[in-house]
């Protein structure tokens, strides 16, 4: 039953930590190289509500928001001239991770810090004490796919945003405003990721490159699953199984590239991932 567990929480964790780039590169096609960044920006804002003595979850609706204010921003002032140049697009947000980053380090500085948890203990499972926290993670990523899901397919705001993506002159004709769109949803996957800063950061410690290693993965899963936020979620559970019983069973120095074979392999047989929907 521990096993099991391992598996379906590590498949939460990935798909919250690579949602918001989905929303970003699987749907507007736009390489967000700042993700790694706006994770580690997450979770400081939940290290400043642990300083400051605030109930931890405040944390999470303040990445949130902190997250979407920042993506705003950057679509409106470095992403938006850069739609029809996608090579500099992907310098100019790598670098701008890089400029979040050296920010972060110069107010919080190099050292780990530690963030409360919102909620301790254990719970018994099939006679398994398990993490009550990593439990929680379950119902919280299968609530941001339904969420993202019913946004981007049940929503007169998803079809315009699909018009766009598939024809953005047509939908221009059609009287969309493909602007508004890119900037609402740049904003949106922003804003999961610093929320999924926040949410991953008790698991672990703050630090101002925590969000590197997370940007590796979520950008080969994403690559993988496509455009649909349902295959990315049974991506991350494929991935996430095969990286758990890896790390359990032969190495769990083989378990942390098991991702980035996965992937190439799969990309190896099928160039353009898994799904397009």
């Amino acid at each position: 039953m521990g096993l099991l567990l391992d598996v379906v929480t590590t498949a939460a964790v990935l798909f919250i930590v690579t949602a918001g780039l989905m929303m970003i590169f699987g749907v507007m096609k736009i390489v967000n190289f700042a993700h790694g960044a706006l994770l580690t920006l997450g979770g400081y804002a939940s290290f400043v509500i642990t300083q400051l003595k605030i109930n931890p979850w405040v944390g999470l609706p303040l990445a949130l928001v902190v997250g979407a204010a920042v993506g705003m921003i950057v679509e409106r002032v470095v992403v938006r001239p850069l739609y029809k140049r996608p090579l500099d697009a992907i310098l100019a947000t790598w670098g701008l991770g890089i400029v979040i980053g050296q920010l972060i380090t110069m107010i919080f500085g190099r050292g780990v810090q530690f963030v409360e948890s919102p909620i301790n203990g254990a719970l018994p499972i099939a006679g398994t004490e398990y993490s009550t926290y990593r439990l929680l993670l379950i119902p919280i990523a299968l609530g941001i796919w339904g969420a993202t899901s019913a946004l981007l397919n049940r929503t007169r705001f998803g079809v315009k945003t699909r018009a766009v993506i598939m024809n953005e002159d047509l939908a221009k004709g059609l009287g969309i405003n493909s602007e508004r769109i890119r900037f609402v949803m740049f904003g949106l996957g922003a804003g999961l990721g610093t929320l999924a800063g926040a949410l991953i950061t008790p698991l672990s410690s703050v630090d101002p490159g925590m969000g590197l290693p997370w940007l590796v993965s979520a950008f080969l899963l994403v690559m993988v699953a496509g455009s649909s936020m349902t295959g990315l979620l049974l991506t991350c559970l494929v991935f996430g199984a095969c990286q758990v019983l890896v790390s359990t069973y032969v190495s769990p120095v083989f378990g942390g590239v098991t991702i980035a074979v996965l992937a190439a392999l799969t990309l190896r047989i099928r160039p353009r991932g898994f799904s397009h929907a």
